[in-house]
């Protein structure tokens, strides 16, 4: 097979090593002569590997007792209900802080089951920036406070948490979680749909504070409270057990690897590459982004014109690089460099870049 350079925002890029594993395993997996897609999940087996990739979350964040790993279904898409659901009290409210379409997904639907204000807004701004703590409007009385730490469609991203005090802080980590070391335990509840930075499509790594499910709602679904998959370790009804399994394939690779701090050396490299281009041809290429904002993951731009930005995305599909065309709602391209994107990728994007705007400008 030809080499493949993958830049789609999700599903994405996975570790080879996590795939190669996966070929090797998926027919007959530990000597049990089933595939892991078969075998059961009350199974010794799947027992082991299940509490294996909680473990692996728990050590490459250094999580202290009082958090608690769950593998759940449905998308972050799922967790912008449940959130409120389980931790807005009745007649209580939650703040939210909008820098994107994510996070105005997530404000919308905690309005339909309780009530959510915005802390602060950039869509006056377009989205280009992240706020610093001091425009925040939060509210003590607040059930908690959520974010989005990094926007796949406006390609901004934080990298200084608020202070929120009392108040619970929340975030939505889905595309660019595990990418570096950062204090987890500041946190009361993060949620990533893994099909972004850490493994396949089908699951949700949510990592809660445990002593924060006593504040819970328990007039819910049984299936909507956390406190029901955190009572059975995620196992209260059948798991996404291969998606589960393919979390806890990267989730090693990256262990193996370095662990986050070897990550956010691996992940700044590969976005100095790409941002270094954009930046040396001003008239030619344009991110629209704040630098002090700029993400990591995410790295957007625009051309001199939407004709050229099709010619880009073509051109570099038929020289092994796919995934280029940005949101539907935004246009412009658009290059998704999460931890498994390799930076041997990356340099061959930026060389393309390059001789483009040599051949084009």
């Amino acid at each position: 097979m030809s080499k493949i350079w993958n830049f789609y925002a999700g599903p994405a890029t996975l570790p080879a090593a996590a795939i190669r594993r996966a070929h090797e395993e998926l027919i007959d997996w530990e000597g049990t002569g089933m595939s892991v897609m078969e075998i059961s999940h009350r199974s010794k087996e799947y027992d082991a590997l299940h509490h294996e990739a909680m473990s692996l979350v728990g050590r490459l964040l250094g999580l202290d007792d009082d958090h608690q790993v769950l593998f759940l279904q449905g998308g972050a898409s799922l967790q912008f209900a449940m959130l409120p659901m389980n931790f807005i009290p009745p007649g209580g409210s939650a703040d939210y802080v909008l820098t994107g379409a994510w996070s105005d997904k997530a404000i919308k639907e905690a309005r339909i089951v309780a009530k959510a204000r915005a802390a602060w807004s950039g869509e006056e701004g377009s989205y280009t920036r992240i706020p610093a703590a001091t425009e925040l409007d939060l509210d003590p009385g607040a059930a908690y406070v959520h974010l989005t730490s990094n926007n796949t469609i406006r390609g901004t991203q934080w990298f200084d948490f608020p202070d929120t005090g009392d108040v619970p802080l929340v975030a939505d980590m889905s595309s660019d979680f595990l990418w570096r070391p950062f204090d987890a335990n500041r946190f009361s509840l993060i949620y990533a749909g893994a099909q972004k930075n850490v493994g396949p499509a089908g699951v949700t790594v949510v990592v809660i504070r445990t002593s924060w499910l006593e504040s819970a709602n328990g007039d819910l679904p049984t299936l909507l409270k956390y406190a029901t998959h955190a009572a059975k370790d995620s196992l209260y009804n059948t798991p996404p057990a291969f998606a589960i399994y393919m979390v806890r394939n990267v989730l090693a690779w990256i262990e193996a690897n370095g662990g986050l701090a070897a990550m956010e050396r691996r992940n700044r490299g590969k976005a100095d590459r790409l941002y270094g281009v954009i930046d040396a041809h001003p008239d030619f290429y344009r991110c629209p982004v704040d630098k002090g904002s700029r993400s990591l993951m995410n790295v957007v731009f625009r051309l001199p014109s939407e004709e050229l930005e099709a010619k880009l995305v073509a051109e570099a599909k038929d020289a092994g690089m796919v995934g280029l065309k940005g949101h539907r709602s935004v246009g412009g391209c658009r290059a998704s460099i999460y931890n498994a994107m390799e930076p041997e990728g990356v340099e061959a994007l930026a060389s393309f870049m390059e001789e483009f705007a040599r051949t084009n400008g």
